[in-house]
């Protein structure tokens, strides 16, 4: 049987009520962790990577995570990688995962929305589901998935769309790619990878949120703290009020990368307006576009391309270079 590498990284899935503390906090093992799965399941490979909420990770932390995934991705004698994480920013470890570490050794992350204490628990469930996915044939190639809830979502697309529900994780526009039921796990849908080199994280990289009437003070600031790339979740399909139009300028002529993303939760990054701000403008200002990304993931995506990037243009060429998910991504 597969050999699948279990990975725990803290989160609600390893949190137990503390009457001590007055709430839930870290407690579990990957040894507590994984005690609970049956009979029959996969040999495992288990290592602890750290114990922390997600909402504690810092970049150097998302950095080990994602050496350690890709030093068991590359085993041969592992089939599969599973990383329990919280879910506040198991999104973005995910895509930088699918997007950076290569091979066809499917990785999967998932955790929990309830902790070890909660009547009807999601851990154990979301776990054994996850190391079944890892194990599948079906999975390979297909990078990082996260599961939850029995379903299989692309790292590319999937993202938390609840506070508190266990059916958090959606993928908007897209759905999920598959799901495990009851004695099978079926992947109906495939999409083509996309893996950059990443030699390191370009720490430097600020994320905005636009709004009605905002003023341009927060991006003036990140300039001046020198950021080394934007990415602005934009108004619409990418829209930016006119009086930023000159500071995103002073931005590309300091050759700061700028990305344009979306508010919206799903649809693509474009419009067919010609008045200042809209896509048309920014192209031409020489702006970089979300490929299908929310800002949280642009942001990693732009984190490893100024990584590896040794000037604008080669920023760009690997920003541009890959296939854009809502124009080949299924086969």
């Amino acid at each position: 049987m597969a050999k699948v590498a279990v990975l725990t990284t803290g989160g609600t899935v390893a949190m137990r009520h503390d009457p001590a503390r007055g709430g839930a906090v870290p407690a579990l093992t990957a040894a507590d962790l994984t005690a609970v799965l049956p009979p029959g399941a996969p040999e495992l490979a288990v290592e602890e990577v750290c114990n922390l909420p997600s909402s504690h990770f810092t970049l150097g932390d998302l950095w080990r995570i994602r050496e350690r995934v890709a030093a068991h991705a590359a085993d041969p004698e592992v089939a599969g990688v599973v990383v329990t994480h919280g879910t506040d920013t198991l999104e973005e470890t995910a895509y930088l995962l699918d997007l950076t570490v290569p091979g066809e050794a499917p990785i999967v992350l998932t955790g929990a929305m309830r902790t070890a204490s909660e009547v009807g628990a999601d851990g154990p469930a979301n776990l054994w589901a996850a190391v079944r996915v890892a194990a599948s044939p079906q999975a390979r190639g297909l990078g990082a998935l996260v599961v939850l809830n029995d379903e299989i979502h692309a790292a590319r697309f999937v993202t938390k769309t609840d506070t508190l529900s266990p059916a958090t994780f959606q993928s908007p526009g897209w759905g999920p790619l598959g799901r495990v039921e009851g004695d099978r796990v079926h992947i109906p849908w495939r999409l083509e990878r996309e893996v950059l080199p990443c030699p390191r994280l370009e720490e430097r990289v600020v994320l905005l949120k636009l709004t009605i009437g905002m003023e341009v003070e927060m991006l003036e600031d990140a300039l001046a703290r020198g950021a080394r790339g934007v990415v602005i979740e934009a108004l619409g399909a990418s829209r930016v009020p006119p009086w930023w139009i000159p500071i995103i300028q002073q931005a590309l002529d300091a050759g700061v990368a700028v990305v344009i993303a979306s508010r919206c939760p799903s649809g693509r990054v474009w419009d067919a307006y010609g008045y200042p701000g809209g896509h048309r403008t920014l192209k031409e200002m020489g702006c970089l576009f979300s490929p299908g990304l929310n800002g949280p993931k642009a942001r990693i995506r732009l984190m490893v391309v100024l990584g590896a990037a040794q000037s604008a243009a080669e920023a760009a060429s690997l920003w541009n270079g890959s296939s854009r998910p809502e124009e080949s991504a299924w086969r």
